[in-house]
């Protein structure tokens, strides 16, 4: 099926950037949310795309861009046109929230992302210790960061998919709204 037969057929896509610190789970979540299954992943240098069915007409794009600090400095190339971020969290990493936090309050802060939709993934909730969505919420200071956009934290555990289906979801259905609103926005401007 071509574009311009997926365009007849109402086929919307959008296209969701997947950050978080590298062995935040970034990897195994995505190959959780198409295969249902966890596998052992290695750490993503450079990134890994996927499609993503989520309901009837929707596809997403999943950009999952590795984390590890030499890879960060690169984030900013992926922003153009994205239409959600999904930021991951090891929850249960307390040495690394605050870095952590400090990535994702500089991305925010780009141009690129202004308005875009955000759902955090607290995830690996099935370790000991872990912060619960509450807890992230306070810690990443969302209600700050995340004034001038729809926000969600989940949480979830890619090992056994608790949570994924409801991520999906609110990535889906925020990034939805905000192509709509964006459509809106540039017939407006014409």
């Amino acid at each position: 099926m071509g574009l311009q037969n997926a365009k007849a057929h109402g086929v919307k896509r959008a296209s969701i950037l997947m950050l978080g610190l590298d062995s935040a789970g970034k990897s195994t979540l995505l190959y959780k949310f198409r295969y249902k299954d966890a596998f052992l992943t290695v750490p993503t240098i450079g990134f890994n795309v996927d499609m993503i069915e989520a309901g009837k007409d929707f596809t997403l794009t999943f950009w999952d861009v590795g984390g590890q600090k030499k890879m960060r400095e690169l984030w900013s190339n992926f922003l153009e046109d994205t239409d959600g971020l999904l930021y991951v969290v090891d929850s249960s990493d307390k040495r690394r929230l605050e870095e952590s936090r400090r990535e994702f309050a500089l991305i925010l802060k780009n141009e690129s992302l202004k308005n875009v939709p955000v759902v955090v993934l607290a995830n690996k909730q099935d370790l000991p210790g872990a912060l619960n969505a509450e807890e992230i919420t306070r810690r990443f200071k969302m209600k700050k960061y995340c004034s001038d956009r729809n926000w969600y934290v989940q949480p979830c555990c890619a090992i056994t998919g608790e949570g994924l289906a409801e991520a999906l979801q609110r990535v889906a259905t925020s990034a939805k709204q905000y192509r709509k609103s964006k459509e809106t926005f540039t017939t407006l401007k014409e």
